[in-house]
């Protein structure tokens, strides 16, 4: 097999009827490691909305308990890419995704937003530090799957294609976007726990690192310093470096999924998917967490 043989395989395929093949394929085979850094900034991205920051420091899943968060986020989303919409293992994840989400009071606009961050936030990633810019195919393809995920969780007036995908997201965020002190301390807990990953002299580099990934929005956001221009280009120009480098390797064989990724610590001995995620809090009926005003 050649490099570009699996982006042909792609291509005669039909976004519309085959977009949990394509998006598989291009996930599992063609970006695997940058689709994992991407919906990982994805999910940190919309904590930079103070409705959901502010709710997710509430529960503080995301600041006492970051890894189990972490882990059961990545394996529910991953195991309806890897099982499909109809799988027995597919449902119960997304059986598992709604019963947290209707634990609380998260509004359809939010739930939208973040949806569209899956679909746009990739694709800029890849474009941008990937061995190849996204396909049209793989764009439409991602667009229908995460289209069809929004309609099992229940999302009204989900965005048809990437294009609206992203003019939903590009929207949201500009009206959105804001500080939140609580916010704040989920995206420290976020970066604290992938600076965990590797050797601790290295921490205070990784977070750097990290933080010169970043957009400006989002910097403003948390109130972060901006990194020296010297930093991004070193950062960014580091992440380019190998996707040209992953461009001049045999192509992957066998399928990477997430529940194989090393940053997953949580479950050595494996996991049942219908265990993963959070339970309602016993006796309590309702979102568990007060209403409260934004903090300044």
């Amino acid at each position: 097999m050649k490099r570009f043989d699996r982006l042909e395989q792609i291509r005669r395929l039909d976004p519309e009827r085959d977009f949990l093949e394509i998006h598989r394929l291009t996930t599992t085979f063609e970006f695997p490691w940058d689709y994992t850094r991407a919906l990982e900034l994805a999910l940190y991205r919309t904590y930079a909305v103070p409705s959901i920051g502010r709710l997710l420091a509430l529960t503080a899943e995301l600041t006492e308990r970051t890894q189990k968060r972490y882990d059961d986020t990545a394996l529910l989303l991953d195991s309806v890419v890897e099982h499909g919409f109809t799988s027995e293992a597919g449902r119960t994840a997304i059986r598992r995704i709604n019963q947290m989400h209707r634990s609380y009071d998260i509004s359809n606009d939010d739930m939208r937003y973040v949806l569209c961050t899956f679909v746009v936030v990739p694709k800029r990633w890849i474009d941008a530090y990937g061995w190849r810019r996204l396909s049209r195919h793989e764009m439409a393809a991602a667009a229908a799957y995460y289209r069809t995920l929004g309609q099992h969780l229940g999302i009204r007036e989900v965005p048809g294609s990437y294009e609206e995908f992203a003019q939903c997201l590009d929207d949201y965020e500009e009206v959105h976007f804001g500080w939140d002190r609580g916010a704040r301390g989920v995206s420290d807990a976020t970066l604290d726990l992938m600076a965990s990953w590797y050797p601790s002299p290295l921490a205070p580099l990784l977070r750097n690192a990290t933080l010169a990934l970043l957009d400006e929005p989002l910097l403003r956001a948390f109130r972060y310093q901006q990194p020296g221009a010297i930093t991004r280009s070193v950062v960014r120009g580091a992440v380019r470096l190998r996707g040209r480098a992953v461009r001049l390797l045999p192509p992957r064989r066998s399928p990477h999924y997430a529940r194989q990724n090393r940053e997953i610590k949580g479950y050595p001995e494996g996991y049942e998917v219908a265990e993963l995620g959070s339970f309602p809090v016993p006796g309590v009926r309702g979102c568990p967490v007060p209403r409260r005003p934004a903090q300044s």
